[in-house]
């Protein structure tokens, strides 16, 4: 997606002026987008905070690039590479009025991410830009014919975020790795059950073709027949995997740092009271967008801040 980039001749340090101003931006975005993750950052440690706030700015910029269906694919595509390029020059040490990137790539250097981790943040993004027909028909759509392709796409757009994240959160036992990897897996399937109708709009369909064809279900049911016996049964295989990934997290947390335990305890149960939710309204995810209230949130992160404090 992009060239290498030489080193600058002398390398940039941004004074800590630009870096409270950019980490305060990558906080502001992180409180207006993101609905979930936000709430367990509030229990972390500032630092930890503005960190995993950058992390969540640079993917929500990658996001809105991908998702901007007003412009071309191949447009989408070199918007990514040029972003990309951006990030790695000011890794190289180039100077950048980007606040993103001024936050991300100190965050880089405070806690060792590597520069690969972050890249494939950025390829996962570019595997949903495809060029939809207007009529979106079945040949126009992005579609994973197997789990294993579909696991591949949520390694890198959600289980290498587990993998910056712990990081982030500070662990010592290297098999905390592949939890945090389960633990992501977990958190984006519970994303595509949730967002089955706003993904088939954009073109998407997620859920494999193998699971699909299991329950004799057509991306076309979504329209027209979402709430059929069928499609919930398909909602239910895929609620059952996110559920044993979601087991991930029980051992997960006690490895990471005892300060991040509650922001990772807060950020799992979120998203696994979302899943229940889903559950109990029968996988309707058509007729609305699920989501957990504010209080519902709240009351989460109430428990957080008490695990905190013991």
């Amino acid at each position: 997606m992009s060239t290498g980039v030489r080193p600058a001749p002398e390398q940039y340090v941004p004074a800590e002026s630009q870096l409270v101003v950019a980490y305060s931006v990558c906080r502001s975005i992180t409180r207006a987008a993101a609905k979930n993750f936000y709430y367990s950052f509030l229990v972390l440690p500032k630092t930890k905070s503005q960190a995993l706030c950058s992390v969540y700015a640079f993917m929500r910029r990658c996001d809105d690039i991908a998702d901007d269906t007003t412009i071309p694919a191949a447009e989408r595509q070199q918007k990514l590479a040029a972003w990309v390029d951006a990030l790695h020059r000011a890794q190289a040490g180039h100077p950048t009025d980007e606040p993103v990137l001024l936050a991300l790539t100190d965050t880089q250097r405070r806690f060792s991410i590597p520069a690969s981790l972050v890249d494939q943040l950025a390829y996962g993004t570019a595997m949903d830009v495809i060029e939809v027909k207007s009529d979106a028909a079945s040949s126009s759509l992005l579609q994973y014919k197997t789990f294993e392709e579909l696991c591949f796409y949520c390694y890198r757009v959600a289980s290498v975020v587990g993998l910056v994240c712990i990081r982030i959160f500070g662990y010592n036992d290297p098999a905390a790795e592949k939890l945090a990897e389960q633990l992501g897996l977990a958190f984006q399937l519970t994303n595509i059950i949730r967002d089955v109708k706003e993904d088939l709009e954009m073109g998407r369909v997620y859920l494999p073709e193998e699971d699909l064809a299991k329950f004799h279900v057509t991306p076309e049911d979504f329209r027209t027949s979402p709430n059929s016996p069928q499609v919930r049964s398909l909602l239910e295989l895929e609620a059952h995997r996110a559920r044993e990934y979601y087991l991930a997290a029980d051992g997960l947390i006690l490895m990471v740092d005892e300060d991040s335990q509650p922001a990772l305890w807060v950020l799992s149960t979120i998203y696994r009271n979302l899943l229940e939710k889903i559950r109990r309204l029968q996988y309707d995810v058509f007729s609305q967008k699920i989501r957990l209230t504010t209080r519902e949130k709240l009351v989460v992160l109430g428990k957080g801040f008490i695990r905190r404090l013991t």
